[in-house]
């Protein structure tokens, strides 16, 4: 019964989404303190390379190459963070645009590291090793009605969640603590914020370190479920797909760019027979955006409509509830 519902093509798909959301987030954190950052392609390469290529010429771990892609990336953010403090909008825009291409470039040109614009295959698959690992256990798909590779989606889909989960939850306890409210007084205004004793300096690089985080996150996990990995991943079309999930969805609250992320990778999946023209559609969707809607489709004021709705829909099944005793 369990084998009959579980298609691991929908799976595949479905963890693409989520790592697309993790990406969503990545940039999120950076638009939060007003930063417009399109370095993040970049940071997602660093960490699936260094986390492939640990893995694959090291034996490491999974784990510990996932970990050290994360903090090279982080330590990449700080670095390229703290000389870019004086830029802002457009400006910031290019140099981080430019550090992304650098990235590729020392990607496809260093072959007999990266094996050049061929890219790494045969890299650890997450799934495949937890399969092994549990098998030396004992433990057989079959117990659960599974095929192997049934198992083997069904458990990258369920990893994949959790760490999702965990990542929004704590991105958005931290809105609404003292990080939280020093990014958005410097994204409101920056010299204020500076005048009130917050420190600019501290809270936009931290930003920048979180955002690239979270990104090289997600590259390391994007190399460990496709298990290939080429510079053409992480090209300046990754940069642009990853900033128009925030676009699109909206930047204000966390929930847009997870939006942003759900809608534009299930779009050309469920279209496919347009799927080739997605970035003329991606193009289109930021003219539009810009002109109609610049805060994306989610904002402060849809999310506290939802809650009012929500709130009346439960008081009137309350009192109708009542009403029936």
């Amino acid at each position: 019964m369990l084998a009959e519902l579980i298609n691991p093509y929908y799976l595949q798909v479905a963890s693409f989404i989520l790592i697309n959301i993790i990406l969503g987030v990545s940039i999120y954190i950076t638009l939060s303190t007003g930063q417009l950052s399109l370095a993040n392609a970049g940071f997602m390469g660093i960490g699936a390379y260094t986390s492939a290529l640990l893995t694959l010429n090291f034996d490491l771990p999974i784990i510990v190459g996932i970990l050290a892609g994360t903090l090279l990336a982080g330590l990449f953010g700080i670095l390229i963070g703290i000389p870019t403090l004086r830029l802002q909008g457009v400006y910031l825009a290019i140099v981080t645009l430019g550090f992304g291409e650098v990235i590729r470039v020392i990607f496809v040109n260093w072959e007999s590291m990266t094996k050049g614009a061929v890219g790494l295959s045969g890299i650890p698959h997450m799934g495949r090793e937890l399969l092994n690992t549990l098998k030396d256990f004992g433990f057989d798909p079959k117990i659960l009605g599974l095929q192997n590779n049934q198992f083997v989606f069904l458990a990258i889909f369920l990893i994949l969640l959790g760490v999702t989960i965990s990542i929004i939850t704590f991105f958005r306890r931290q809105n609404r603590s003292r990080v939280g409210r020093a990014f958005a007084a410097i994204k409101l205004d920056e010299k204020a914020a500076e005048s009130m004793g917050i420190n600019i300096t501290y809270y936009k690089v931290l930003a920048f370190a979180q955002g690239a985080l979270v990104a090289g996150f997600a590259g390391a996990l994007f190399a460990h479920v496709l298990a290939y990995i080429s510079p053409a991943d992480f090209a300046y079309h990754r940069a642009v797909e990853i900033l128009i999930f925030a676009v699109f969805g909206g930047s204000e609250v966390i929930w847009g760019p997870v939006f942003g992320a759900l809608f534009l990778t299930v779009m050309p999946e469920v279209l496919r027979f347009i799927s080739e023209y997605r970035y003329m559609i991606y193009g289109l969707i930021i003219i539009i955006m810009m002109a109609v809607r610049p805060q994306g489709l989610i904002d402060v004021n849809i999310l506290n409509w939802l809650k009012l709705k929500t709130s009346k829909r439960r008081q009137k099944h309350g009192t109708s509830s009542q009403k029936s005793m």
